[in-house]
């Protein structure tokens, strides 16, 4: 970036205050949201312990208990891959997309909008808009491999958009995903899960940037494979 920026102005603005203001950008959106999915993850699955239940079975009859979850085992995990989808679409870690600035006048949706106009799109609102989600505060991965399979996070579907869309769409799509469905996996995978009272998990959110859970998770944790598993590390 400052080799090819060097000498350059951007709508006004130095090299440096962009380069600056680029790497801001990426640490912010990559320093906590992976941990955020995870933890509305687990929060959700507590919630709901058949489906916590039937992604175990999906790892016991794909991965079985003799060895850890391995990198290549993540494409057969299809149960996997709906729940990392659906928690993104309820509790997207980043519920308003970065603002975007529009650089000529322009119609849209009938309004009149004007150059230099910023705009930040609400995601979580399209991601549960009834008009295209049924029942959708509802936590339902098998939408993903129904009604909804066809749908990625890749931008190009348009109500749902976790990772945003478009030439700023999050750099890191790939690896965030792979890495959340994987820690997720091996989390189902070796260890039994359960909420420490009959009380559902607390499930509000903080305001701010990044959709923090207002309140800590607390779980009750226990070995799930036979302790010659880990010896193979």
């Amino acid at each position: 970036m400052i080799s090819m920026l060097d000498g350059c102005e951007l709508a006004g603005y130095d090299a440096d205050t962009v380069n600056r203001a680029t790497t801001l950008t990426l640490i912010a959106g990559a320093t906590d949201t992976n941990t955020i999915t995870l933890t509305w993850a687990m929060s959700l699955l507590l919630n709901h312990p058949h489906v916590l239940k039937k992604a175990q079975e999906e790892l016991d009859t794909l991965v079985g208990r003799d060895r850890l979850v391995k990198d290549s085992d993540i494409d057969k995990l299809q149960y996997i891959q709906a729940i990392v989808k659906e928690t993104l679409r309820i509790h997207p870690p980043g519920p308003l997309s970065g603002p975007r600035e529009f650089t000529e006048d322009c119609t849209l949706g009938g309004y009149q909008i004007s150059k230099g106009t910023r705009l930040i799109t609400n995601l979580w609102k399209i991601q549960t808009d009834p008009n295209f989600w049924p029942d959708p505060l509802v936590f339902n991965p098998d939408r993903f491999l129904t009604t909804n399979k066809g749908l990625n996070v890749r931008g190009q579907h348009f109500e749902y958009i976790p990772f945003g869309s478009g030439r700023r769409i999050c750099p890191a799509i790939s690896f965030a995903l792979h890495m959340v469905q994987f820690t997720l996996a091996s989390f189902l995978h070796s260890f039994e899960f359960s909420r420490p009272s009959e009380e559902p998990i607390d499930m509000s959110e903080n305001i701010g940037m990044t959709n923090l859970k207002a309140t800590p998770l607390e779980v009750l944790v226990e070995p799930r494979l036979s302790p010659e598993v880990w010896k193979t590390l």
